[in-house]
């Protein structure tokens, strides 16, 4: 599976997610998560359907169902008060220090959907991706992690705990970090936080079997925004391409 922050540039511009082989596997499709199957056994509920908020799409077996009633948290806020905005850190592990309001970690979201799909058994959490890296999950304001010398894009935003991103401004932050001392001969970053990005976020990992019957596709846009008319994004799962037109999952 291919992870990558993508540059959105013109009203019609294209941007590529990769979610190639995300089916093709048994291993656990996340530490501490289960899957929908075990929840449905374990509480003797029955899985209700997604509620669309959109025409689906279906190519080569794969069917795209976008949805939009999980909880909203319309005032939820995220604030990285550490590392600032362009700082240079000492080598090894960096230290994310983080302030919320109107939002709880480590609690269940109240939605159908956390019997439905991969869903954290530690609850809401915040996503930190680092460049084009898998995003970590974190469950308290302050934490540490490594993160290689040189120059960084750090991307956080908060998270349902079925790994839904909060989509609204205020909900997410974007910075540039350098960590130590970058290596001789390195290409800057010039990286511009204010401009277009695309950033992939769901899924992660591998499904089989039920798991794999309905995975959550999800991404994060920063300075742009998707509509028939203008931005679009293209994803490619197994070989079939999808246009999108919502910032949905």
């Amino acid at each position: 599976m291919n992870r990558f922050t993508a540059p959105l540039t013109g009203s019609l511009a294209l941007a590529a997610l990769a979610l190639l082989g995300s089916c093709s596997t048994s291993q656990q499709a996340e530490t501490a998560t289960t899957s929908p199957a075990d929840r449905t056994e374990a509480l003797g509920a029955q899985s209700s359907g997604t509620t669309p908020a959109g025409a689906a799409q279906s190519k080569g077996g794969v069917t795209l169902t976008p949805f939009n009633d999980s909880p909203k948290f319309p005032t939820a806020q995220m604030r990285l008060n550490a590392p600032v905005q362009g700082s240079t850190v000492p080598s090894g592990d960096v230290t994310f220090s983080y302030e919320l309001t109107n939002f709880q970690l480590t609690k269940m979201t109240d939605s159908d959907h956390s019997m439905q799909m991969a869903n954290s058994m530690k609850g809401q959490h915040i996503h930190n991706i680092v460049d084009n890296q898998p995003y970590t999950a974190h469950y308290d304001t302050k934490f540490t992690k490594p993160v290689p010398d040189g120059e960084h894009v750090v991307l956080s935003f908060l998270s349902r705990s079925y790994h839904e991103s909060l989509k609204h401004r205020g909900a997410y932050d974007l910075r540039t970090i350098t960590v130590g001392t970058p290596a001789p001969g390195t290409t800057p970053l010039n990286f511009d936080v204010k401009a277009p990005a695309l950033f992939y976020s769901r899924p992660k990992d591998t499904y089989a079997g039920k798991d794999a019957q309905k995975i959550m596709l999800d991404f994060y846009l920063v300075n742009t925004t998707l509509a028939p008319d203008g931005n679009k994004v293209r994803a490619t799962i197994n070989g079939n391409e999808f246009m999108l037109d919502q910032w949905l999952p």
